[in-house]
């Protein structure tokens, strides 16, 4: 195949990165290659104890040796900030935005802002981040209010930088689909939207493809996995209930060109079946 047959080949591609969640077993320094060996353009990385420890005492020259072998390999980078107990070891992804005490709302909100200057020292795309659930007993609407306060914070303190501010809706959170979103984006601008495209067959209004079509214009990142039905379970991307190809053609049709990223949180074990599997799957599928 000649340059300029790769080339057209290539153009308008997605581009696709794999979560480090899903690479527990691996260090860092192995995953990242791994990554762009089997041909991910980037790796969408969960800041916890295992990759780069945002409260390492050296975390912000860990980010520069990251982006220096990030820009190596020509992989993009996405900042997650999902993980279960980096803030509380007892409680999981407690304290959060809608936790009762003022104190655990600080600290949330404190960690979301170190993740944020991680991520423009990393020269990534996007921060994600969600609500919480808020526990028994809290009153959805000071729930609500706490949230969209923490979210115009954040805004406030680090919107309008080079990557995008975006808000995951999850399943049984306080923001829970697209349309709580809306809500939230229309109290608090400068915010986008994190789809996980799975998500979209446990809960909410819009099918996957559906939700990519209509949101468009405000997608800050997306990810993508197998799910079932009313089942909250991050599923190999050929199992489940969700159409892969029509979500990455309504992807393509929206001109999609950040991460695609993928979370199979549970799959550590056998990431090293998982990660080529499963970008074999994604160029199949894109090609339907």
């Amino acid at each position: 195949m000649t340059e300029l047959a790769r080339s057209r080949e290539g153009r308008g591609r997605l581009r696709y990165a794999y979560n480090t969640n899903g690479l527990t077993s691996h260090r860092l320094s192995d995953a990242l290659p791994f990554l762009a060996d089997c041909g991910y353009a980037g790796v969408a990385l969960t800041l916890d104890v295992v990759h780069l420890d945002p409260f390492a005492p050296d975390a912000f020259a860990q980010a520069e040796g990251v982006r220096a072998r990030c820009d190596e390999l020509g992989l993009g980078v996405v900042v997650e900030t999902g993980a279960r107990f980096l803030l509380d070891p007892r409680a999981k992804h407690e304290p959060t935005l809608v936790t009762a005490s003022a104190e655990g709302r600080a600290r949330r909100l404190a960690y979301l802002r170190l993740a944020c200057d991680l991520a423009e020292v990393l020269g990534a795309e996007a921060v994600s981040f969600w609500a919480g659930v808020p526990r028994p007993g809290v009153d959805r609407d000071a729930a609500w209010g706490w949230f969209t306060d923490g979210v115009r914070a954040l805004a406030d303190s680090h919107g309008g930088r080079s990557y995008a501010l975006a808000v995951e809706p999850e399943p049984g959170m306080l923001v829970e689909d697209c349309d709580d979103w809306a809500r939230l984006a229309a109290a608090a601008p400068g915010i986008t939207l994190a789809l996980d495209t799975g998500h979209c067959v446990v809960s909410g209004a819009y099918a996957p493809e559906e939700a990519v079509a209509r949101f468009a214009s405000h997608l800050g990142t997306v990810a993508v996995e197998g799910m079932r039905r009313g089942v909250h379970d991050h599923l190999p991307l050929d199992e489940g209930d969700v159409d892969l190809p029509a979500v990455l053609r309504a992807l393509r049709e929206a001109s999609f060109d950040r991460l695609v990223t993928l979370e199979l949180s549970r799959d550590g074990h056998r990431a090293h079946e998982m990660v080529p599997r499963s970008i074999a799957t994604l160029r199949e599928a894109e090609g339907a």
